[in-house]
């Protein structure tokens, strides 16, 4: 049998940042590290689709970490069902292996409904009355009951929002401790969020950014402590880093601009003015450094006119069209028209009001679902209102455009030789490193 394998998934985490973590250094001392480049878009849910089936965009169909699903008319944000993703992830393969091996996924995006065998991501449930109760979904289902009675609720507000800070990875790594403690899986996919939040809110490289990577080095040492005790010794430790955060000083404002040049609609309701995609000759699902734009019936002179319309905009880096998207893999039939993608030093913000006295009322909350694109503004708040400020420019740290620089690497690590094969790896090589692990053909 293969040894067991650990794998943590860490956004934000840098080769620059490795001298103050001495758990990490411990921990992979006897391994290699390499750059790891992030496929475009490198957000989330490609990013993590990539690493977990070897393939980019165009085949794995995560274009993104939101979804303009056509037939419906719908923006969907943020959720969490497995089947979105159209390829194979490392659990489906190491299920159907001959030694019916066993896989743990805590917390990655798309994990609902996915074939591994223990599974917990947070699912709180939405009531009548607007509120929301502390859920996570887990397999088996009643895990999470086990988990609360061990470790109180995972502490939602502090995996997102003005609050987010150490205490939901802790609480991640203490319940996977407590599942590796129990069954002991063959895989274990552990996503560790922390360095997202202050990399954000301040920039990459400023104190409180710093201070994040000594308090993720904390819980990682609690990881390395507590799985051996679970597993014995003969452990395998894979650490990617998603994607690097790099510095902000500009904003752009997409569906602004669509709106200025009369292509997007807005209807008005009783708490402001909400986007109308039905109604619309065009209007973009934002994403941190990159937006899907969406043209009604993909008319070629509205699709024309968008790409002009932001050609050469201050922000802008390239302007991608039709069959441009295959420069990036990212030809796929949930892709916009056009994507919009950011120069590295900006960043691209979902707002279409003009005057934030009519902007929705979910645009001063914590509403990630509801928004139509990602908003990295939940991480700061506004005393005066007692709010979600409406000020893009408070954001100081970003990612997702192409790695054009060492500075938007990430890195990848092991605890042992793994023949990494250069001084950088694509995220989607992960899967390939995992797959060998457990001798499975990558012929799959």
């Amino acid at each position: 049998m293969p040894k067991k394998m650990i794998l943590l998934s860490i956004p934000g985490l840098r080769e620059k940042d490795l001298p103050a973590m001495p758990n990490l250094r411990q921990l992979t001392a006897g391994g290699e590290m390499a750059g790891l480049i992030p496929s475009f878009p490198c957000v989330t849910c490609p990013v993590q689709a990539a690493m977990t089936t070897g393939k980019p965009p165009s085949e794995h169909g995560v274009v993104a970490n939101g979804f303009f699903w056509r037939e419906k008319g719908q923006v969907e944000m943020w959720t969490s069902p497995n089947e979105c993703i159209d390829r194979s992830q490392v659990w489906d393969l190491l299920s159907h292996h001959e030694d019916r091996l066993t896989s743990a996924v805590w917390f990655p995006l798309h994990s609902k409904g996915c074939e591994a065998d223990f599974v917990c991501t947070p699912a709180p449930i939405h009531n009548p009355d607007g509120s929301e109760s502390l859920w996570c979904y887990t397999r088996p289902t009643e895990l999470y009951g086990q988990l609360r009675d061990e470790l109180d609720h995972f502490p939602l507000k502090h995996f997102w929002g003005p609050i987010a800070n150490i205490q939901s990875s802790r609480w991640i790594a203490d319940s996977a401790l407590f599942a590796a403690g129990q069954w002991q899986p063959d895989f274990f996919y552990i996503y560790l969020p922390h360095l997202d939040y202050a990399a954000q809110r301040t920039g990459p490289d400023s104190d409180p950014a710093a201070a994040a990577v000594g308090e993720l080095d904390e819980v990682i040492g609690r990881l390395a402590a507590g799985m051996p005790e679970a597993y014995g010794d003969g452990l395998f430790w894979l650490v990617a880093g998603e994607y690097a955060i790099v510095p902000v000083d500009h904003v752009t404002y997409p569906n602004r601009v669509l709106r200025e040049a009369g292509l997007l609609k807005i209807r008005q309701e009783e708490d402001g003015e909400h986007l109308d995609p039905a109604g619309s000759r065009a209007w973009a699902l934002v994403d941190h450094q990159a937006s899907h734009v969406f043209v009604a019936d993909a008319d070629p002179a509205t699709v024309a006119k968008v790409a002009d319309v932001f050609r050469g905009r201050p922000g802008i880096a390239e302007v991608l069209v039709g069959a441009e998207l295959s420069r990036y893999e990212l030809d796929h039939a949930r892709s916009g028209e056009i994507v919009l993608i950011s120069t590295p030093d900006s960043w691209q913000a979902y707002y279409w009001w003009l005057d934030d006295a009519k902007a929705p009322g979910f645009a001063r909350t914590v509403d990630i679902h509801r928004k139509p694109g990602y908003d990295p503004v939940e991480l700061h708040f506004d005393p005066a209102t007692r709010s979600i400020p409406l000020d893009a420019t408070r954001v100081r740290g970003s990612h997702g455009a192409p790695v054009v620089d060492r500075t938007q690497q990430s890195v990848i690590l092991s605890s042992e030789p793994v023949t990494f094969t250069g001084p950088a790896m694509a995220d989607r090589d992960v899967f390939a490193i995992v797959m060998r692990q457990f001798g499975i053909s990558l012929d799959v």
